[in-house]
């Protein structure tokens, strides 16, 4: 066992005993509704799946046209994964009642109409159901709305005694070891045209409509998906919860030029946004790791934060595998507690400006060049191979893979360990790869290629089709969750003026 091992056991066994049984992870999934012809649905969202403002399990993200799946939080991986599937179960029984769409199987979207096309999430006619769709209305005028129908795949972790500046730790270092699960899991390395048509882009053609990088791994985390001139301007610290939100809390109250033209309502009345700041809410900051609370009706998430400290970590760079039924599987799962773990207990000294720009450029190195023999990184002020230092960081995890196995049962930390050190020495493993191998046999067509994945993930899912029971209980969860809507339209006392503008208030971001 070499020393970093020996430092990780002994801080892991001075963890309290209910720690590793007392971890808790849950899943956001979100995809697209595509029509047999590998097109964005434009319908809108199932009536049947309940209000998308107030359903527990099923919302909406972006657009109407982008279901987003969430499970409960569970203690272990196994029963988080049957809740996702069950999710998708009933998505898709109810899907099918109403015609033949299907969930696009990829973290890039499928044929996109021109951008104005691209429907809104629509949430009714609540002050907080306005808010949600105004901030889209935002976030299309910043970003464009093609940049937002790019999905993936959240998993929030917790561990039980770890406090905010434990969980700050963490991020630090799953922010300079990102490479590796970029490398592992990226699955998006080509991407339909219709995506970039008008843009600029480093992106080569592959057949007729398709554009690609040969080494890519996950253009959605590259420069082409969540990237902005505007946030490329912040340097958030994750050195403690105290900076964190000093950061974001500039970012919230700040006017910012560009969006300042835009304004907040256009001569119709109509709202372009909700603030002029450069963001206009905590939630447009796109990071790869969120530090998360749960928050209260009404509540900022930064106050939220304040208030009462880190509760669970959000990973948000993880792609939709297309291969897999609901997009993740208990092996990738089990590697993120695994190497979250690791970031939870290795030495995390504080980032520096300096180390976050290396850091980005990373990011971007590894989503556009990571299976690039040879590719090289920016690690503590040198440059090193990404497969040495990822090797490095793979050596340190099978003590505490072994450790979580003696601890919850079975031996499928330790495999799925074994499985990233094999994809390592044998790159044809990888998602990306196997998405680039695959797609000859499909005329080099991404279209016809996931639209293929995601016609037989929804035939596998309509072969396995809710029990009654089952079907019943989210029926009865529709309907709440009409009701729930439907209360709080009626409970409004403020016009949506009054609301917006005590929403924004930067009196809200204190504790």
């Amino acid at each position: 066992m070499n020393a970093s091992s020996d430092l990780l056991l002994r801080r892991l066994a001075a963890l309290p005993p209910e720690a590793l049984p007392g971890m808790r992870r849950g899943l956001e999934k979100e995809s697209l509704r595509a029509a047999p012809d590998g097109a964005l649905a434009l319908t809108p969202h199932p009536a049947a799946l309940g209000s998308p403002l107030t359903h527990p399990h099923i919302t909406t993200d972006f657009s109407e046209s982008q279901p987003e799946l969430v499970t409960g939080t569970h203690g272990s991986v196994q029963a988080c994964l049957d809740e996702l599937r069950q999710i998708h179960q009933v998505v898709y029984a109810e899907m099918a009642a109403l015609g033949d769409e299907m969930l696009w199987a990829s973290s890039m979207p499928c044929k996109l109409p021109p951008d104005e096309m691209i429907p809104l999430g629509y949430y009714g006619t609540s002050n907080v159901g306005r808010a949600k769709s105004v901030y889209r209305m935002g976030l299309g005028h910043r970003y464009g709305r093609r940049m937002q129908t790019i999905s993936g795949i959240h998993y929030n972790w917790s561990l039980p005694g770890a406090g905010s500046e434990q969980y700050f730790g963490l991020i630090r270092n799953f922010r300079r070891h990102a490479f590796l699960l970029l490398y592992l899991f990226g699955a998006s390395p080509v991407v339909c045209g219709t995506f970039v048509q008008g843009r600029q882009h480093a992106l080569q053609p592959l057949g007729s409509r398709a554009m690609y990088l040969p080494h890519a791994t996950s253009l959605r985390m590259g420069r082409l998906g969540y990237q902005s001139d505007a946030q490329s301007t912040l340097a958030v610290s994750y050195n403690g919860l105290e900076g964190y939100a000093a950061s974001l809390q500039d970012a919230l109250t700040r006017p910012w030029p560009a969006y300042e033209a835009i304004g907040i309502q256009a001569p119709s009345g109509d709202y372009n946004q909700l603030a002029v700041t450069l963001l206009q809410i905590e939630n447009e900051f796109y990071g790869t790791i969120r530090p998360k609370r749960v928050i209260e009706p009404g509540e900022r998430p930064l106050h939220a934060l304040r208030a009462r400290g880190v509760e669970y970590v959000e990973v948000r760079l993880m792609d939709l595998n297309p291969f897999l039924p609901v997009g993740i599987d208990e092996q990738t799962m089990r590697f993120l507690d695994v190497f979250l773990l690791h970031c939870l207990l290795s030495d995390s000294p504080p980032d520096s400006p300096a180390e976050i720009e290396a850091l980005k450029r990373n990011q971007h190195l590894v989503a556009e060049r990571g299976r690039e023999p040879g590719l090289k990184l920016a690690c503590g002020g040198m440059e090193v191979a990404l497969t040495d230092w990822a090797a490095q960081v793979l050596g340190e995890l099978p003590a505490l893979a072994r450790a979580l196995d003696e601890a919850l049962g079975g031996d499928g930390h330790q495999a799925a360990v074994q499985a990233a050190q094999q994809a390592l020495h044998n790159p044809a493993l990888l998602p990306s790869a196997r998405v680039l191998a695959a797609l000859p046999g499909y005329g080099d067509s991404y279209v016809a290629f996931m639209l293929d994945r995601s016609q037989q993930i929804r035939s596998l899912m309509l072969a396995q089709p809710p029990d009654a029971a089952l079907r019943q209980r989210f029926a009865e969860m529709a309907v709440q969750s009409r009701a729930q809507q439907h209360a709080i339209e009626v409970g409004d006392t403020l016009s949506f003026e009054q609301y917006r503008r005590e929403y924004t208030s930067p009196a809200r971001l204190s504790p």
